[in-house]
């Protein structure tokens, strides 16, 4: 759109030619009429007038007559400077002095401020210009581009310099819309480009002359005869290749696809680019472990008793495999065929996820499952992924591309059954425009389905029904709920203090002194030790730091034997610290609840079990503090509502719990330390009400006791999720008495029966059930 500015009466005169604003140009004035109406402009409007070539044209032009004069041979001139599109209303003769004047009502057009789309296109234009300008070999167009800025003014001033025919200008001139005028002056440029880019490679062609074509068509002789001798021809790469495919057992669909990229590949020229593209995709297929399969290894004895020597426990995990290796040779031994048939390929792998902390074992676990079934073993790591090409693989138009990696993963493992790992699925994320590699998961990772997955790559089906996946993640929680559902899940809630200490007798310690260079004997390390380790210098769900901190302590022991200390170097308990520092870790719970207004909960986060301490205060209301709640470390939105819901139970509980209206008229603070780390989720609930109650009451919480449950506002308590990781979590911090809700009890089975021997669970079904406990 076009705004107007006030319309006025100018003189109007009759071109015989279109011109554009931005023009300046000589008129003769030997034509009366157009001499009357310059002078007209001169005198009576400041010198503007307006221009048109047609008298029942409504599109005129506005000028500015900045000075006349005549030529040498005594014609009189002026110079005329176009200014801007104008609509010219219609004309009329006014009688001034004698003389006839032309004049009309004139509405100036006034280009608008030019939007987005059309700067956008103005830069496109400017481009092409600027390719123009070396082959017109023009030096004014240079000019142009250099001092016009307005996209609009541009378009006019190339329409003029162009020198286009009157009826191509007349197009331009009533091209009042920006973006029409800037398309049409683009769409020029772009045909007048391609138009000087042929003219100039024939100039070339021509120039180089016979001589240079000669010699090229000697050295390509040569050149093809010299591939020949060497047997790096195109004939033999082709050859080549027809006899890979014969060879080839794969479906019939793919070879056939096969086949028709060959026959282009074998017409195609080597000049082309796409020559290189399909040579470099047949490499890629046929590198592809097409019909390759590793015999299972279906002796479930053996299976098991490979899983047992190289992990401690896991024994959900280790049913799991036994289970799957058992349906494969039920199904062989009654002779049912697995590949026979679409039907029978679906549902036939296995995908299961071990969910759990770190240091549990996740990752290597897929290793010892590929042993147990005689299976190779490749592992993704998929942690930080965020573009779906990553496991799709790129289209091949694009430079660069390459399969996927579930693809490469087959390539690597030279067959087309292995377990592969995908190690931290979690930690995918979506990429935005690169799309997002968990929904490219969704197809890979579905037994109905990906019997036929598709590589953006290859563009052929895969058959992944054969497939091992084993997927690891430390929450479930990121995992998003459709990838979820396609996963069979086990959970790894971490070890118990005598676990570790068999894991570290039978596994880590072993594995130190190995890679040390020292001999078993050299060294002597009693469970004493590794208690003390475990209890002193480690606090986790896994065995990494239990390990480092091993190694650490054979490295010491190392140095000394290697500076000519007898052996066996024995260490004493009393002495680990000597060898590894101070203790790292404290059991400061009795510390932390010596004061009312501090309860101990329990939580699950992304490194398994953890105890967190709730901490309460509360100062008296004025001008700058009013009754209400403060919440601090970096606390989520459930657990800033259970927080909330906490308070608002208390006050209408007031009574029971034996509080008065004093208590409550102040402004409340909870704290969650380790601020750093983000914290959300209800289980904090009972454990938030009290440590509320006992700030309010001025009693002490029981320091032995944690608890974990949601409230609800008339005081039940309800399950939460993770009560294995959080009794373990428990453990590991010196508590004895844990309260669970209630209709969490049958989730007890699931905690080693070492730990409830060790501890006392309370089961709450309301909060009385809780204060009894907490605050006997």
């Amino acid at each position: 759109m076009s705004e107007t500015s006030t319309t006025t009466r100018l003189p109007v005169a009759i071109l015989p030619t279109v011109v554009l604003p931005g023009a300046t140009l000589t008129l003769q004035l030997s034509d009366p009429r157009l001499r009357q109406a310059v002078e007209a402009a001169r005198t009576d409007t400041n010198g503007r007038i307006a221009f048109v070539t047609d008298p029942a044209d409504t599109l005129g032009v506005v000028a500015t007559v900045p000075d006349v004069g005549k030529l040498p041979g005594g014609e009189p001139v002026a110079i005329v400077q176009i200014d801007t599109r104008a609509y010219v209303g219609l004309a009329r003769t006014d009688e001034a002095g004698g003389d006839a004047r032309l004049t009309a009502a004139v509405d100036p057009i006034i280009d608008p401020t030019p939007t987005e789309r059309v700067t956008a296109a103005a830069r496109e234009l400017r481009a092409v210009l600027e390719l123009i300008a070396p082959l017109r070999r023009s030096r004014r167009l240079p000019e142009i581009l250099g001092s016009t800025r307005a996209p609009g003014a541009l378009a006019d001033a190339v329409a003029t310099w162009a020198e286009f025919a009157d009826d191509d200008r007349r197009r331009v001139l009533h091209a009042v819309d920006l973006a029409d005028r800037v398309d049409a002056i683009s769409s020029w440029a772009r045909n007048h480009l391609a138009e000087l880019q042929v003219a100039e490679t024939i100039r070339n062609d021509v120039s180089e002359g016979m001589d240079k074509q000669q010699r090229e068509y000697l050295l390509r002789q040569q050149l093809n005869a010299i591939r020949k001798e060497l047997g790096e021809g195109d004939d033999d790469v082709v050859g080549d290749f027809r006899d890979r495919l014969e060879q080839l057992d794969a479906p019939v669909a793919t070879k056939n696809t096969i086949a028709k990229e060959l026959d282009r590949f074998e017409r195609m020229s080597s000049q082309s680019p796409e020559h290189s593209w399909i040579r470099t995709w047949l490499d890629r297929v046929f590198d592809m472990p097409w019909g390759e399969r590793s015999d299972d290894s279906l002796e479930l004895d053996t299976a098991r008793a490979q899983l047992d020597a190289d992990h401690y426990g896991l024994d959900e995990v280790k049913d799991r495999i036994v289970e799957f290796l058992a349906t494969r040779k039920l199904r062989r031994d009654r002779g049912i065929d697995e590949r026979d048939g679409e039907r029978a390929t679906r549902g036939s792998g296995a995908i299961i996820t071990l969910v759990g902390p770190p240091g549990v074992g996740k990752t290597s676990l897929g290793e010892s499952v590929a042993r147990a079934m005689g299976r190779e073993f490749v592992r993704v790591a998929l942690g930080g992924i965020r573009d779906e090409a990553e496991i799709r693989g790129h289209r091949r138009t694009y430079v660069g591309s390459q399969p996927g990696r579930i693809v490469r993963a087959l390539q690597e493992a030279g067959t087309m059954n292995p377990v592969i790992l995908l190690d931290e699925v979690d930690k995918l994320t979506a990429g935005g425009w690169s799309g997002d590699p968990t929904a490219a998961l969704l197809e890979v990772l579905d037994p109905a389905q990906n019997h036929t997955f598709r590589d953006h790559y290859l563009e052929v089906d895969l058959d992944l029904s054969e497939v091992v996946f084993i997927a690891t993640a430390n929450v479930a929680d990121t995992i998003p709920a459709p990838l979820l559902d396609r996963m069979d899940l086990v959970r790894l809630d971490g070890y118990t203090e005598d676990e570790k200490r068999f894991i570290a007798n039978r596994y880590l310690l072993p594995r130190q002194v190995e890679q040390a260079g020292l001999r078993s004997d050299e060294i002597d390390v009693g469970d004493d030790v590794i208690s003390a380790v475990i209890r002193g210098y480690t606090r986790e769900a896994g065995v990494r730091t239990l390990e480092r901190e091993l190694g650490r302590l054979v490295r010491k022991v190392t140095s000394k034997v290697a500076t000519g200390t007898e052996t066996p170097v024995i260490i004493d308990p009393d002495e680990v610290s000597a060898w590894l520092g101070r203790p790292k870790v404290t059991d400061d719970v009795p510390e932390r609840t010596n004061v009312p207004g501090v309860a101990t909960g329990l939580a699950v986060t992304g490194v398994g079990g953890d105890v967190l301490f709730i901490e309460t205060t509360a100062f008296p209301t004025g001008p700058d503090a009013e009754p209400g709640l403060t919440l601090t470390g970096q606390l989520g939105d459930v657990m800033k509502e259970s927080a909330q819901i906490a308070l608002n139970y208390v006050r209408s509980h007031a009574d029971e719990l034996g509080l008065d209206d004093e208590a409550l008229r102040r402004r409340f603070h909870v704290h969650v330390p380790a601020g750093a780390v983000p914290k959300d989720g209800p289980s904090a609930g009972i454990t938030m009400t009290t440590a509320l109650v006992s700030l309010m009451t001025g009693r002490h919480v029981k320091p032995t006791v944690g608890m974990t449950g949601e409230i609800t506002l008339q005081g039940q308590v309800l399950p939460i999720g993770g009560v294995k990781q959080k009794v373990l979590a428990a453990h590991r911090m010196g508590l004895t008495e844990v309260v669970l809700p209630k209709r969490n009890g049958p989730d007890l089975d699931d905690v080693p029966e070492r730990v409830r021997d060790e501890m006392t669970f309370h089961l709450a079904d309301t909060y009385d059930d809780v204060a009894k406990v907490a605050f006997a």
